[in-house]
């Protein structure tokens, strides 16, 4: 995977998560998270509770060690990486962080029809 293709992949998990944390769990502190890839460093802040943390980082270190030079989507992908509970709790919050970003977008797109 290129490392464009890594920032757009660890920007969205960071998007999600920090939506789904906010919504469902209080005591967020700031942190920065600092990752390798290629020779490239990533400086991300996250605003997320510690069990969030945990998560996150353990998304961090699959998308890390991906086999796959063309990385798929994860839930499609032919040898997947994630243990299986850890997987449905990362599909919770993508699922959760989808539904709200998709209503946020909409919310906007009909504000800027009536504005």
């Amino acid at each position: 995977m290129t490392s464009e293709k890594f920032e757009i992949e660890i920007n969205t998990l960071k998007s999600f998560f920090e939506v789904y944390c906010k919504d469902k769990h209080e005591n967020q502190e700031n942190r920065n998270v600092t990752l390798e890839y290629k020779n490239k460093t990533f400086e991300i802040e996250l605003c997320l509770c510690k069990e969030c943390q945990d998560a996150i980082n353990y998304s961090f270190d699959r998308l890390l060690q991906c086999p796959n030079e063309i990385k798929p989507r994860c839930r499609k992908c032919p040898t997947p990486c994630y243990e299986k509970p850890r997987w449905k709790n990362v599909a919770k919050v993508m699922i959760h962080s989808a539904v709200k970003l998709s209503l946020s977008k909409m919310k906007s797109r009909v504000k800027n029809i009536f504005s």
